[in-house]
């Protein structure tokens, strides 16, 4: 997957050109997204016999890290459609089949990646004021209507919204006093990962258009180029609409294979971590010392928060990357989902960390409002936050670390 490397790298750095003005204005980037388009690159994780590159996740987290060392709020627009590509195109066949997944579902999933390689973007829309992204918790819901389904609710925050084809939604039956089957083991060395009082959640692919109302006032600290307004909607939708074909697969797939609810994230905000590097030395390297003869790089602590920074930038894209690995490799096993957890939890720490060690490093003058820095600084603050937050992996990890099961084996529960 060199050569769709080689594209993120080149278009990272016309992104770059622009991100400044997109951040301004908390503006959907355009231009950004049209040569995503252009590129072919919205086609990374579609098989190739449907018109796409027919990439991995690992592919995909090399992917991200580099779109986001040019502009991590493009960069996170990108996770967002290719969480829904992905795990399209990548959950085993066999094991849809095992669920009772119909034919229909695999000709409307070629469809929707079909329509990806040609260009079509896709967002995920989870998120409400109350719920977070607590897919158990959430309040949108669905109910059969006709020969589909009626999916209406309020969603607080969905990067893109106003500008995609389709929104992946997340919502819960209507009638809640009936909760999801209990849990069966999906891959190999995979305990009941379902909780059986969990409600029935369901994924909808609903195109835009009547029936979405945007609220377009999103104005944030970082992040701002995402254009993550929230919207409400009332939609009737054919039951194609419903991914799997089956009722209740949301939360039973988060546990399960969890890489594009949680890794997916976490390769942006690595990919921010190492632009925070690489910015404050460039800064570094041209600033002079007033009364000296020597640069900032000359200055012992500088070097010093510019190397603790490093370490953690690429301490994290290591983890990454080998989440990624492990993914591609045995879907759905502890341990990867372990790796997946962790490679969140330390990117989202890094980027945080790293941005801070960077700026003090620099001083005042790269925190001056519209500064690189300045940017990445606000757009790392958001790793540590968006779901799961980094207190809830660690959570996770540390119920793994100490034997128990990190579903059944605690009462805090990442989705």
């Amino acid at each position: 997957m060199t050569d769709a490397v080689q594209l993120a790298e080149r278009l990272a750095a016309r992104c770059a050109a622009r991100a400044a003005a997109y951040d301004a204005d908390a503006a959907y980037p355009h231009d950004d997204m049209a040569d995503l388009r252009a590129t072919g690159l919205l086609g990374l994780l579609v098989p190739e016999r449907l018109g796409g590159l027919g990439g991995s996740f690992a592919d995909y987290v090399r992917v991200a890290l580099t779109l986001a060392g040019g502009a991590p709020a493009t960069a996170l627009l990108f996770n967002m459609h290719a969480s829904v590509t992905g795990a399209l195109a990548t959950i085993p066949e066999e094991l849809a089949r095992s669920l009772g997944a119909p034919d229909a579902f695999f000709e409307h999933r070629d469809v929707v990646l079909g329509a990806a390689a040609r260009g079509a973007c896709y967002g995920v829309a989870i998120t409400e004021r109350d719920a977070g992204s607590r897919l158990s918790k959430l309040t949108t819901t669905f109910a059969p209507e006709g020969d589909g389904y009626r999916v209406q609710g309020e969603k607080s925050v969905c990067s893109g919204a106003g500008y995609l084809d389709a929104y992946l939604v997340a919502a819960r039956a209507a009638d809640a006093d009936q909760p999801c089957p209990p849990g069966v083991a999906l891959a190999p060395g995979a305990d009941e990962t379902q909780p059986g009082d969990a409600p029935r959640v369901s994924h909808f692919l609903i195109p835009a258009g009547n029936g979405i109302t945007v609220d377009d006032t999103w104005d944030p600290l970082g992040m701002r180029a995402t254009a993550s307004n929230g919207f409400t909607l009332d939609v009737r939708v054919p039951a194609s609409a419903l991914l799997g074909g089956i009722e209740g697969l949301a939360v039973l797939l988060a546990y399960v294979l969890p890489q594009w609810l949680v890794a997916s994230y976490a390769a942006v905000y690595a990919g921010v971590a190492r632009a925070c590097v690489h910015e404050a030395v460039a800064y570094v390297e041209r600033r002079v010392v007033a009364g000296s003869k020597g640069g900032l790089g000359d200055v012992g602590f500088v070097r010093a928060r510019l190397g603790r920074a490093d370490a953690q930038a690429e301490a994290a894209c290591l983890a990454v990357a080998e989440a990624g690995r492990r993914v591609d490799a045995a879907p759905g096993d502890p341990e990867t989902n372990r790796w997946v957890y962790r490679a969140k939890l330390l990117a989202g720490d890094a980027a945080q960390d790293a941005a801070a060690s960077c700026a003090e490093a620099c001083g005042l003058g790269a925190l001056r409002r519209g500064q690189t820095l300045e940017r990445l600084l606000r757009d790392a603050r958001s790793g540590a936050i968006m779901p799961p937050s980094s207190d809830v992996c660690a959570d996770v990890l540390g119920t793994a670390a100490l034997g128990r099961d990190p579903v059944h084996g605690t009462q805090v529960r990442p989705w």
